[in-house]
């Protein structure tokens, strides 16, 4: 069977990334068809498949060599039993302290991310998958961004990125159910889960009427619209956000709908199924009853909070713009249970990540699963 190969960064090596990537690993749902190269510490990897019981073996791997040759090691080393292991990060990653920010740990997790970018640009790798950072820990290291999808950006050389949370169908699935008391919403067949991409993203609350330019609006539904074209989707039907409690009440309680967002909407609304702005408190619930596939957010909690809140474990983060296929989970680096036995930390999201991560690689390269 043909696999897509994927490079899994650990993340902050202080938080609950390398305990979730070995237990997705060891997961049953672990998809066959997706073969690991996981980017880390690997004295950390180590420690973190003691911590759970897990009887993996991890063995290091030159990233340096050959497309064919990386391709031909990964698997070789996976059917002989053995993980394969890249380990950029400087000798202080496997020391830093756990449960707590650290320059130790920032500087690891951007090492890993910036490896993995390099393996995905080469065209070794056929998608990343990212194991939550802390900002902080990344800060205190001199890496002064505000987290994944600005490095990614940066590397990649794009202008012109967004974050978008995307819940797939199954964990969907009941929420539609329980609000349309057990009957097919209209349009919900063929559906394929809600999807939000957000206009502003890392900034203050306070920041975002200011950042918010017709531009910048008909960007994110232009990059939503792609997504879901790239995801075979036919509809496409996309609900853009207002910013202000009943979509602003015709200028009533503030004027960026008139001012901005309309105007952005009737620019896409010719090439794109589009509409808005909608007021935020009954969009969300039209999108989970079917009636639209992507939502744009105009800023960072207005997406997360409804997403997270309907599916907190199964939701994916995916960075749209960028020539490459980036997926994560949608948690943090949770340093308040992170490296307790008797805590164990929910390595759901990670493999939905991984999940959609050889998705997307296989729709992207037409790599064929195996009968």
């Amino acid at each position: 069977m043909s696999a897509a190969v994927l490079a899994i960064t650990t993340g902050d090596v202080a938080g609950i990334g390398p305990e979730i990537v070995v237990r997705s690993l060891d997961s049953a749902a672990y998809p066959t068809g997706a073969e690991p190269l996981v980017i880390g510490c690997l004295p950390v990897l180590e420690r973190a498949a003691r911590l759970i019981g897990s009887v993996r073996r991890f063995r290091l791997i030159d990233a340096g060599e050959s497309g064919s040759q990386l391709r031909d090691r990964v698997s070789a080393m996976l059917a002989s039993g053995e993980t394969p292991v890249c380990d950029p990060c400087a000798v202080d990653a496997a020391k830093a302290p756990t449960g707590r920010v650290s320059a130790a740990a920032g500087d690891a997790a951007y090492r890993s991310l910036v490896s993995a970018i390099d393996l995905a640009q080469s065209g070794l790798v056929d998608a990343i998958v990212t194991a939550p950072l802390n900002k902080e820990s990344l800060h205190l290291a001199g890496h002064h961004y505000p987290g994944h999808t600005e490095i990614l950006a940066e590397r990649c050389g794009v202008a012109e990125y967004a974050m978008m949370l995307h819940l797939p169908e199954p964990a969907l699935r009941p929420v539609r159910a329980l609000l349309s008391g057990g009957q097919l919403a209209t349009g919900e067949v063929g559906c394929e889960g809600v999807s939000i991409v957000h206009v502003t993203l890392h900034t203050s609350v306070a920041s975002v009427p200011g950042l918010l330019t017709k531009e910048a609006v008909s960007e994110k539904i232009g990059l939503m619209d792609q997504f879901l074209q790239s995801a075979g989707n036919s509809r496409r039907a996309i609900g853009v956000c207002a910013l202000n409690p009943h979509g602003g009440e015709h200028g009533l309680f503030g004027d960026e709908e008139l001012r901005v967002i309309e105007p952005a909407v009737r620019l896409c609304h010719g090439a794109m199924n589009v509409s808005g702005p909608h007021p935020v408190d009954t969009l969300v619930r039209r999108a989970v009853l079917g009636e639209f596939d992507g939502l744009v957010a105009m800023y960072h909690d207005q997406g997360h909070i409804p997403i997270k809140l309907i599916g907190f474990d199964a939701a994916v983060n995916i960075t749209l713009g960028l020539p490459l296929i980036r997926t994560s989970p949608t948690h943090g680096t949770a340093f308040d249970r992170a490296w307790q036995a008797g805590r164990p930390a929910n390595a759901a999201g990670m493999l939905e990540a991984v999940r959609m991560a050889e998705k997307m690689a296989r729709r992207r390269s037409g790599i064929r699963r195996g009968p």
